[in-house]
Formats: structure tokens, sequence, C-alpha cells
């Protein structure tokens, strides 16, 4: 949905953040993807939107895959919460039908774009494994090390595990196949916590 009128336009303070511009520009940004998709997104219409100068935007977030992660995290984190059932393949379950059921929302589905837009360059990939994955699997690791301070999971297979699970989330996400099968999620899930399986 298309904003009536341009904001006010609003007074940056330097490279330190004014927490009130920053939230607007966020708000902004997460409409406008949800409105126009990863296609339609641009940091030029994001301030705009905001009633914020481009360039306070481009200090911030120099690129548009950059504002597109901070919009993106945000109307993820409006939409998911982190479950916490005492059991690590329930968590999972929980979190990954949330997960699929947020990407089945513009803004969620957006994501597809990102990931075939870091496929274009070995810089545009860099970025994503090293900077976004990090930020994106946070919730997950949460999930992980919780049950490893229940004594529930070793610590030492958490980077493989997560993997793993990344792997079977992705496929789906990219062959447009989430639609969640509580039956399909809970055996891939035992899977993904089976302490029998070794990485070679």
């Amino acid at each position: 949905m298309e904003t009536k009128a341009t904001q006010p336009r609003r007074r940056s303070i330097g490279a330190r953040r004014n927490p009130q511009t920053e939230t607007a520009i966020i708000e902004a940004a997460r409409q406008l993807l949800a409105d126009r998709g990863y296609a339609g997104f641009s940091i030029e219409e994001a301030a705009r939107r905001a009633g914020a100068g481009k360039a306070t935007v481009y200090r911030w977030w120099p690129t548009k895959a950059d504002l597109f992660m901070a919009a993106y995290g945000a109307e993820k984190a409006r939409a998911i919460s982190l479950p916490d059932t005492g059991s690590l393949i329930e968590d999972l379950v929980q979190h990954t039908a949330d997960l699929w059921r947020f990407w089945r929302t513009p803004p969620g589905g957006a994501f597809r774009a990102l990931l075939a837009e870091a496929q274009a360059s070995e810089a545009a990939g860099s970025r994503l494994r090293n900077e976004f994955l990090p930020v994106l699997f946070r919730p997950v690791r949460h999930l992980f090390e919780r049950a490893a301070a229940r004594g529930e999971f070793p610590a030492q297979l958490i980077d493989e595990r997560i993997a793993l699970w990344a792997g079977f989330n992705w496929y789906h996400l990219l062959t447009w196949q989430i639609d969640a099968d509580e039956a399909l999620l809970r055996r891939v899930e035992t899977l993904v916590v089976s302490t029998e399986i070794r990485a070679g």
C-alpha cells in the first residue's frame, strides 16, 4: 500500500544515529518491503517515505542489502517468537513451522531474492556468509545453545547442525515448497538433532 504523502524531513545528528529517525527509516523500509518486495525495494524510496535524507540512510545502511536485512529482521522478529518447550526437537519443529509461515508472506518471501543476489558475485556471497548469516541464525543458535546447556545436545555439534538445518530450509524456500508438514518437519529435525550423525 502506498503512503499518501512523504513524511516531514527528519534531522540527522551525524554519524551518531538518531533513534527516532532510525525507527522511522526501518518502519518505512518494512512497509516498502511488504508493498513491493525485494525487486521494488530501494534506499531512495525508503528515505522518501521516512522523510529522511538519502545521505543519512546510505551512511547507516550503505547498500540495498543492508537496509533490506534491517527491515527483514524487524519484520521477522515481529512475526516469530522463539519457542521454549524444554525439548530441542519440539523447539525446532515449532520454530521451523513459524519460519515457513513467515516466508509465505511477501516480506518473508523476499528473502529468496537476497539469496539469489548473493550468487551473483563472490563478494555478495561473502557478505551473506560473514555478515548476514550470523544475525539470521542467532535465534536457532539460541535454541541449540539452550539445549546444550540442559545437557540435551553436544555443544561441539552446533555449527554443523545449523548448516544442516539451513540447507533443508533453503532447499524448500528456493523450490517453493514451504507449506509446513509437521510430520516432515519432525522427521528432519530428529535427524538434525541426532548425535549418531557425525561429520565424515
